[in-house]
């Protein structure tokens, strides 16, 4: 052994080229180590775990960043017993280790961050109440002060004197950070407010937007469109801008059909007696037809016709009996909401005829389902318009035309 130290005490080359083949040996030993068994052993222990947030937590990504820090922490350890080097070159590399330490443990703190919010993400309401904002804030101000730190490890600086500097350049920092504070206040309006969750239908016709909500974070919004397209829209335009959110309606419980049927004004007219006996049959209708012609007689004994003067006219309109029984109609119908606005009402005739518009609101907001309840109805009623003697007005097409022209065909 004696001898072994003279050799190295008289070539020493040879002795600080084995030292430093040692302390690289030491350092893939040591990342062995930390990944195939302490990092292992760890791993299997969070996924034996009851819990769910530890393994959001420590994920793989988050445990590989922390075992490389093992054989850079013993090359910044080692690298000082290395013999014969020079004291700056050892400064310098000693230096580079300490400021790959920080770096890495930047890293490893940013991967917690993530697992805090990839853990936070499993509580019930995280959907009202999304922290990612805030998190990746709290990882800019971790990188900050890794940069000050590893700035001042490899310049040798107080990190004092180098944050006294950057106090110098506030104005450019704020320009240069613009974005991120005008996104951070926007975040803490948005989540305050309630103004927008993950999950909510937003629609944002400025940026292409019409879809759920999947992710909001510090800079950015991301909607999944109805076509599977992503939009990403800066969060501090939610602010900015003016957006439609549906999750009133969905939390109402009942979606709005707000729908015209066009009628021909020529088709309007007075009911013969046959169609009143003839509607006075229908179970929607007994009622209306019951009350209607009750009042008509009083009406009539009251005012007797003067002989030789034609008295007013008034009776029922299939117009008017149509409106009833869609009034009915809808009434009775399952999947109308019995507590929300219904109407059925006439709008002002115009070119295209007169709109007879249908105000309800589904008791099911589902889209599918609502467009289904929707087609059902108006194809209901636009197959019942023959019954009421009334025509749905539309522009003459093609083959309408066409039997004109040739005489095949009439217009009504």
């Amino acid at each position: 052994m004696d001898a072994l130290r003279e050799w190295f005490a008289t070539h020493p080359a040879a002795s600080s080229l084995t030292a430093t083949i040692a302390l690289l040996l030491a350092a893939w030993v040591g990342d062995r180590i930390a990944k195939r068994f302490l990092f292992r052993a760890l791993r299997k222990l969070v996924e034996r775990s009851p819990f769910e947030w530890d393994d959001a937590l420590l994920d793989d990504r988050v445990l590989a960043r922390a075992a490389h820090v093992v054989p850079v922490l013993i090359l910044y350890i080692g690298l000082p017993l290395v013999p014969v080097m020079s004291g700056d070159f050892r400064e310098i590399i000693t230096g580079g280790f300490g400021a790959a330490i920080i770096a890495l443990l930047a890293f490893v703190v940013s991967g917690l961050l993530d697992g805090v919010a990839r853990a936070y993400a499993l509580r019930p309401d995280a959907a009202e109440r999304p922290i990612k904002g805030y998190i990746q804030l709290v990882q800019i101000g971790v990188f900050i002060v890794a940069g000050v730190l590893v700035l001042s490890t490899l310049t040798g600086r107080n990190p004092g004197v180098l944050l006294g500097g950057i106090g110098a350049f506030t104005a450019v920092l704020l320009l240069v950070f613009r974005d991120t504070i005008l996104s951070l206040v926007a975040s803490l309006q948005l989540t305050s407010n309630d103004m927008v969750r993950i999950g909510d239908w937003i629609e944002m016709p400025k940026y292409g937007a019409d879809g759920d909500v999947i992710e909001i974070a510090l800079h950015t919004v991301k909607i999944q469109n109805w076509d599977k397209t992503i939009t990403t829209i800066p969060t501090h335009k939610l602010i900015e801008d003016s957006f439609r959110n549906w999750r009133g309606m969905s939390e109402s419980g009942g979606r709005r059909i707000k729908r015209s049927l066009n009628l021909d004004m020529n088709a309007v007219r007075f009911l013969t007696p046959a169609e009143i006996e003839e509607f006075s049959r229908w179970e929607l209708l007994r009622d209306y037809m019951a009350g209607k012609r009750e009042r008509l007689r009083q009406w009539r004994a009251e005012n007797p016709a003067e002989e030789g003067v034609i008295a007013e006219t008034r009776n029922l309109t299939n117009l008017g009996t149509f409106r009833a029984y869609v009034l009915a109609y809808l009434r009775a119908h399952p999947r109308i909401h019995d507590e929300m606005t219904l109407l059925v009402r006439q709008l002002e005739p115009g070119p295209e005829g007169i709109p007879l518009q249908v105000y309800a609101f589904t008791n099911d907001t589902r889209w599918a389902t609502y467009e289904g309840i929707q087609g059902d109805i108006f194809d209901h009623l636009l197959a019942l318009l023959p019954e009421f003697g009334l025509r749905p007005f539309q522009a003459p097409a093609g083959a309408d035309v066409q039997g004109l022209k040739t005489g095949g065909g009439e217009n009504p």
